[in-house]
């Protein structure tokens, strides 16, 4: 009695984890897999600064900035680079690339900030020496995939948007690390794009972000968070993005594209600091979130489980039905952002995804060190 107990509570969890992993494809990210932007009526180019935060990146800014310089933009456009207390050639390099380029504001920064954490200091300055009410932020280590980045990102403002979330992808390369690393980031866009669409916006990144300057004034800037290391995209936008105020841009000449880390330690690093915020979401999105991560995880082990000690032809069933919704969805969605490369591999990229929890899941408790990112 006590083994059919067993057996039907791993069959139920089984079609419980199947059932929440097919709604989530279904109802979210088939968002993404099936979004056509709306028709808009009349077109507007805003004036729009498009804002740089930078410390020790002499080599990013030599090789990235002059993708940004040169968007063909016919309306008035600046580029606010903040040179954050940099001890390398940034310096130089931002006044050889100034004569060069009128629309390029430098910024310089020496001194530290006391008590404010991460680059959330420079941004502001950034913001605050800004002309125009439309913000464009990215990084120095990403590039935009276009000449009209700068365009298609500022046209998806209308009367009620004050927030636009682009995708910041990172550049194909060789071998497997570069494809857990893009899947991953991917798969961290289809959700945050995703709930947007759905009317529950909860992170934007900084690779590619955009929002008005009087929103951030409005909310104060930073000084709720100003204790946080990081977050000075994802928490920021947790905080001011609503249904009505927020909207997402996919589009190939939208996106920007970062330089990969080249070691497995370097992207772990990497991604343990950036998870060091979610434990600060709004209850609503970490319920949402960890419900489909906690399936997510769950998924695989219920599936062997259900082999061992139930029916391998009802496991085999439910295994497909997530696989063929997944897949579907997946391979829509790949296509619309530009990584249907990764299709093919989506299957052991998904089973990767369970040692990845296992891997991060302590950086969500762990504390942040306050350095600059």
């Amino acid at each position: 009695m006590l083994l059919t107990n067993w057996e039907e509570i791993i069959l139920y969890c089984f079609v419980a984890a199947t059932a929440i992993q097919v709604f989530y494809y279904a109802w979210f990210f088939s968002r993404i897999a099936f979004y056509k932007p709306k028709e808009k009526i009349k077109s507007q180019q805003h004036p729009v600064s498009v804002i740089i935060c930078a410390r020790d990146e002499d080599e990013n800014l030599a090789r990235n900035l002059p993708g940004v310089l040169v968007q063909n933009y016919r309306s008035t456009y600046e580029v606010v680079a903040v040179n954050d207390n940099s001890v390398d050639d940034s310096k130089y390099i931002l006044q050889e690339l100034k004569k060069t380029f009128k629309s390029l504001n430098v910024v310089e920064l020496t001194q530290e900030a006391k008590l404010i954490s991460g680059k959330k200091y420079p941004l502001s300055i950034g913001i605050k020496e800004s002309r125009h009410e439309v913000l464009l932020l990215t990084d120095a280590d990403c590039v935009p995939a276009s000449e009209f980045w700068i365009q298609k990102m500022q046209d998806a403002y209308d009367d009620d948007i004050e927030i636009v979330l682009g995708y910041g992808a990172y550049h194909k390369r060789p071998g497997i690390l570069n494809k857990l690393i893009r899947f991953e980031t991917f798969h961290t866009a289809l959700q945050y794009l995703s709930y947007a669409l759905a009317g529950i916006p909860y992170m934007g990144v900084g690779r590619n972000l955009s929002y008005k300057k009087d929103l951030f004034f409005r909310n104060k800037g930073f000084s709720s968070i100003n204790h946080i290391p990081s977050g000075d995209d994802d928490l920021f936008i947790n905080k001011v993005a609503t249904k009505k105020n927020t909207a997402i841009i996919i589009d190939p000449e939208a996106v920007t594209r970062s330089v990969p880390k080249k070691t497995w330690a370097a992207w772990l690093k990497q991604k343990s600091r950036h998870y060091t915020t979610a434990r600060f979401y709004k209850s609503k999105h970490k319920f949402l979130l960890g419900l489909y991560v906690g399936t997510q995880f769950l998924f695989y082990p219920l599936f062997m489980a259900t082999i061992i000690f139930y029916d391998w032809r009802f496991a085999i069933g439910l295994f497909a039905l997530r696989l063929l919704v997944q897949g579907y969805m997946l391979y829509k969605s790949m296509g619309k952002m530009g990584e249907k490369d990764l299709w093919p591999w989506f299957v052991v990229l998904d089973i990767w995804m369970f040692l990845y929890y296992i891997i991060f899941a302590p950086a969500l408790w762990r504390k942040a060190k306050r350095n600059w990112s």
